[in-house]
C-alpha cells in the first residue's frame, strides 16, 4: 500500500498546465492523507478554468493507478470563474483578436515596471488567463533578458513575426527585432509607427489580456498606443519616495485625460527583505501610495520589497513569481495580478477610445493654422 512520501514523489510527475513545473513544485498540493486504502488529496490551484482542473485531475489519477491508488477522494480548489463580459468597444482597434489592453507606465525610469511587468503577466497566466507582453519601450526594451530570450532570433511568417512563448505568456520586444546594444535615435513619429507596427504586424493570437511595457513618461508612444486601440486600464508603478510620486501623478493625470480607467499602483522598492534573516526593514519608505491611490479613485495593486530574488530573476531571465513561487515578493504580484483580473473583469465592455482620435484629416499637422 501507497504512503503519503510515494503519494507526493508520484505526484511530482503531475506537470501544471501550459507550464514546465509540476503542482509539488508550485506549491499547489496541499495535503495528502492515507487511510487504509483510501487516499484523500487536496490540490488547491490559481486558474479558474475548467479545462486546467480537468487535466489536473486525469493525471493525479492516472499517476496514482501506477502505484495501486484507486480509491481516491480528489479535491481541487480554484477561484471562481470570472464573469463574462461583452467587451463592447468604440473607436479604433488595430488588434480586435485581443480582448483587453493594460498600459503599464511610470511617469519616470527606473522604478521597475518592466519587472512588474513581466511578474503581472506571468501571474495572470498562472491564474489561467491567455496573456501576452509587447514591449512597447523603444529605448530601454528590457524584456527579452527576463524572459531569458536575448539573442534568439523572431520567427516570420509571411511578412508578420510571431511572437515568442515563454512561461505561459507570448512576447514581443523591439529588443528582439534589432542588433543588442543599439542605440535608436528616433523622433516621435517614427516612435509613433513602431507602436502601430508592433500591435498590427506581430501575429498577436486571441489574448484575455495584452500587458503593454510603456516608455517612460507622457508623450507621443502614450498618446498613439490609447488611439489605436481601446485600452482596458492602466497601472502605475513608482516607488515610495515622494520625487518619485511627483512623476506619478503626471502618469495617473495622463490616464485621466485620455480616459483610461486606473486599474492600480504598484509601489516597488517598498522595504528591503534581508536574504539571511528573512525580515523587513524600511529603507526608501513604505505605503507612502496609499494617499495618491486614494485621491486619484484607485487602489494599491501591492506593496513590493527590495528582494535579492528579484533582481536575480531579471538578470537570469526567470521570473521570482514563476521560480519562487513560496517568496513573499511572488505572494504579492499572485493577489496584485488577482486583484487586477476583477478589475479588467468590470470594465472590459466599457474600453473605448473614440474620443481622442485625430480630427485632422490624413496629412494636415494638428497644429497648423491653415483653414
Amino acid at each position: 500500500m501507497a504512503n503519503v512520501a510515494d503519494i507526493k514523489k508520484e505526484l511530482e510527475k503531475v506537470i501544471y498546465p501550459g507550464f514546465t513545473k509540476s503542482i509539488v513544485e508550485f506549491g499547489f498540493l496541499k495535503n495528502v492523507e492515507v487511510n487504509g486504502d483510501a487516499v484523500s488529496i487536496l490540490v488547491e490551484i490559481t486558474s479558474s478554468v475548467q479545462e486546467v482542473e480537468h487535466e489536473i485531475r486525469t493525471n493525479i489519477k492516472k499517476v496514482l493507478e501506477n502505484i495501486g491508488v484507486t480509491n481516491l477522494d480528489l479535491q481541487v480548489k480554484k477561484p471562481e470563474a470570472p464573469k463574462q463580459t461583452s467587451n463592447s468597444v468604440s473607436g479604433k482597434n488595430i488588434a480586435p483578436q485581443i480582448k483587453n489592453f493594460v498600459m503599464v507606465s511610470s511617469g519616470k525610469g527606473g522604478v521597475g515596471k518592466s519587472t512588474t511587468t513581466v511578474n503581472l503577466a506571468v501571474a495572470a497566466a498562472m491564474q489561467g488567463k491567455r496573456v501576452g507582453i509587447l514591449d512597447a519601450d523603444i529605448y530601454g526594451p528590457n524584456i527579452p533578458r527576463m524572459f531569458g530570450l536575448q539573442g534568439k532570433e523572431v520567427e516570420v511568417i509571411g511578412n508578420k513575426a510571431k511572437p515568442f512563448h515563454a512561461y505561459g505568456v507570448d512576447v514581443m520586444s523591439m529588443g528582439s527585432l534589432m542588433e543588442e546594444g543599439q542605440a535608436l535615435i528616433w523622433r516621435g513619429a517614427m516612435i509613433m509607427k513602431a507602436i502601430q507596427q508592433l500591435l498590427r504586424d506581430i501575429l498577436w493570437e486571441e489574448l484575455d489580456i495584452l500587458f503593454i511595457d510603456m516608455p517612460p513618461g507622457t508623450g507621443d508612444a502614450q498618446l498613439t498606443l490609447a488611439q489605436s486601440v481601446p485600452v482596458t486600464c492602466g497601472v502605475n508603478v513608482t516607488t515610495p519616495q515622494h520625487v518619485a510620486l511627483d512623476d506619478s501623478r503626471r502618469s495617473l493625470d495622463m490616464f485621466k485625460k485620455l480616459h483610461i480607467p486606473v486599474g492600480g499602483i504598484v509601489e516597488n522598492m517598498s522595504g528591503f527583505i534581508c536574504p539571511t534573516c528573512n525580515t523587513e526593514s524600511d529603507i526608501f519608505g513604505m505605503g507612502t501610495c496609499e494617499a495618491l491611490a486614494k485621491e486619484y479613485g484607485t487602489t494599491v495593486l501591492g506593496n513590493l520589497p527590495i528582494e535579492p530574488a528579484i533582481r536575480e530573476g531579471g538578470d537570469n531571465g526567470k521570473p521570482i513569481v514563476y521560480f519562487h513561487p513560496e517568496s513573499i515578493s511572488a505572494k504579492r504580484y499572485m493577489k496584485a495580478a488577482e486583484t487586477l483580473i476583477e478589475f479588467i473583469d468590470n470594465v472590459s465592455d466599457k474600453a473605448e477610445n473614440a474620443s481622442i482620435q485625430p480630427t485632422t484629416p490624413p496629412g494636415v499637422s494638428a497644429c497648423s493654422t491653415a483653414k
